[in-house]
């Protein structure tokens, strides 16, 4: 029992210290993650640190993961909860930007601020990360895929390139909505991404008129 109790222990601390360097690496990226800083933050000593971690790129791997999963259960969960079709699509969006208006992260988004870090830097992170985001962006075609077969859009939608526009309107929030626009760009990325729905939608009552 009493081993039990420690690793159940020493799963709610690296858990929790993998909360933190999420959050921390939202705005500094994964480079300023401070192992020393890190498990200060996380209220944990740095022998328990670094009983989970030997180095830093160990660290940046499961941050990433830790960042995925969260992604998965805040913005991937609740759109999948949504009626297949252009209404799941539109939920995605919507579930992005409440993500983003909710401040779950100091810095708005993990991967947002973490490619620029390591988009001409070879190696195992670049390797992840360039594997998260394909796999963020294929799913979103499959949903816009989806919808045409359930004929929800038009025929004629090209699913990578209409995914290509949801995700870059949804990206386009971190950088306004954090520097000049405050609130308003949320509006914009969701009645942007609305009303292109809505052209493509054979019956556009299926989703809100705004």
């Amino acid at each position: 029992m009493e081993q039990d109790g420690r690793r159940l222990r020493g799963l709610r601390s690296r858990e929790t210290i993998l909360q933190q360097a999420v959050g921390l690496a939202s705005v500094e990226g994964l480079d300023g993650l401070s192992l020393g800083r890190l498990a200060a933050a996380a209220g944990v000593s740095k022998s328990a640190f670094f009983a989970h971690w030997r180095d830093k790129e160990q660290l940046q791997l499961d941050a990433v993961e830790w960042a995925v999963r969260q992604w998965t259960e805040q913005v991937v969960g609740p759109a999948l909860r949504a009626p297949a079709g252009a209404r799941r699509l539109f939920a995605l969006h919507e579930a992005r930007l409440r993500f983003y208006a909710d401040g779950v992260l100091p810095g708005g988004c993990f991967f947002f601020a973490v490619q620029a870090e390591f988009d001409d830097r070879p190696g195992v992170v670049r390797d992840r990360l360039v594997r998260a985001m394909r796999e963020w962006q294929e799913f979103i075609r499959r949903l816009v895929a989806e919808a045409v077969t359930l004929g929800e859009l038009v025929d004629s939608v090209d699913p990578a390139q209409l995914a290509y526009e949801i995700d870059a309107l949804g990206e386009m929030v971190i950088i306004h909505s954090r520097l000049y626009d405050g609130p308003a760009s949320l509006v914009h990325a969701r009645r942007a991404v609305l009303q292109r729905l809505r052209a493509l939608c054979p019956d556009p009552a299926l989703l809100p008129e705004d």
